[in-house]
Order: structure tokens, then sequence, then C-alpha cells
């Protein structure tokens, strides 16, 4: 059996070594406010963070808006948010750019798999990659993502990814398992404090109809 890696030890490290008087830009990638609560609450005091919501998984239209909205609307009073004054970068909405990315139409066996399976392994390849492109083209020192907060998703395959492409000239990547420290549970607090929507499905077509939440 593979031995797991302890995301959350070597982000402590990382973090140890952050010097608070300059703080490193991070581009962080964003799925929903009520996943970015906690992450934001995390890492402000250590970083200059910029959300960025690129999600075009996420289906119908109208729920892509209103998760995008309910973002918005935390950020405009939650403490962290404020104080780390966030700023929040929208990218284009395709649903055509994820379905090639997925690739079911030429792999239909795919569209029914549970979800941290290959599909969703490379809706956070496609994710992520978009994020790194960004942050390299605008000098961000690193790049992270929200996904690794829940537990339906692999911080396994989720970091691999972004080791990869670290591996390219461009910004760090930003290991993380947010689940870890009660994290997941923090997030579910701030959600029922402020309110937040919290959606019962992860976001595509396919996990919509598998009921994979």
């Amino acid at each position: 059996m593979t031995k797991q890696n302890n995301f959350q030890k070597e982000l402590d490290v990382i973090l140890s070594k952050i010097n608070t008087a300059d703080k490193p830009k991070l581009l962080l990638h964003a799925c929903c406010g009520p996943c970015s609560s906690y992450v934001l609450e995390y890492l402000y005091k250590y970083f200059q963070i910029t959300v960025f919501y690129y999600n075009p998984n996420i289906y119908p239209q109208e729920e892509y808006t209103r998760r995008l909205e309910e973002l918005k609307n935390l950020y405009l009073k939650f403490p962290p948010a404020l104080e780390g004054k966030i700023q929040v970068i929208e990218e284009n909405y395709n649903p055509d750019d994820f379905y090639e990315a997925v690739k079911t139409k030429k792999e239909p066996e795919l569209a029914t798999e549970k979800e941290r399976g290959e599909r969703c392994r490379r809706c956070y390849e496609f994710r992520l990659k978009k994020a790194f492109d960004y942050a390299k083209k605008n000098n961000f020192d690193y790049f992270c993502t929200t996904l690794s907060i829940s537990p339906f998703k692999d911080a396994e395959k989720i970091n691999v990814i972004g080791k990869e492409l670290e591996k390219e000239d461009g910004p760090k990547w930003l290991v993380s398992d947010f689940k870890k420290k009660g994290g997941f549970k923090r997030s579910l607090e701030i959600s029922s404090e402020y309110g937040l929507y919290r959606q019962d499905y992860c976001g595509c077509i396919y996990s919509l109809k598998n009921h994979s939440l």
C-alpha cells in the first residue's frame, strides 16, 4: 500500500518560513464562498491573496452565477477578506472548455463515474492549469486551490497536479489539504454564521445526475 503524503505538514513548513512583513502574492483558485471561507481565514495573514474564480464545469449557468455572487457577497462582510483586501478575478465561463478537457464525449463511461475518479482528476488539472497560467502571466509567487477542503475531493491528485505544474518556470505550488486541522468543519461553521448557500452537488452536470454528494 502506498504511503500517503502529509500535505498539511508540508504546508506548515512553508508557512513557518513566510516573511509576513513582506507577504508573497498568492493566486487562490476558488470554487465557491463556503469552501474559500476557511482557506482565507487560514492564509490571509501569510499572503497577499487574489481569488481566481474559474469554474466552467459548473452546471447550469444559473448555478455558476449564484456561487460567484455568494462568494462576492461573503467577501464584503467577512473580516479576513476585508483585512486581507481580497480581490476576485473572474475568468470566462465556457462549459465547452470543460467538456473538452474531461473528454466525456469521447469516453462516455466517465460520465457515470463517482466523484474522485479520472473525470474529476482531469477537471482538477484543467482548472489548475488555467490558474497556473494566470499566476505566471501576472507574476504571482504562489498558486493554490480551495478544492482540497472538501472530503469529496482527492487531495493527493490535486497536489500531484500542482507539483507537476510547478516544474514549469513560474509560481510555486502551495501544497494543501485544507480539510485537515478541522478546516472542513470550520467552513461549515462560517457558512452557518453568515447564512451561506451550500450546494448539494459538486458542480458539473455529472455530479448533479449521479448525486455524488
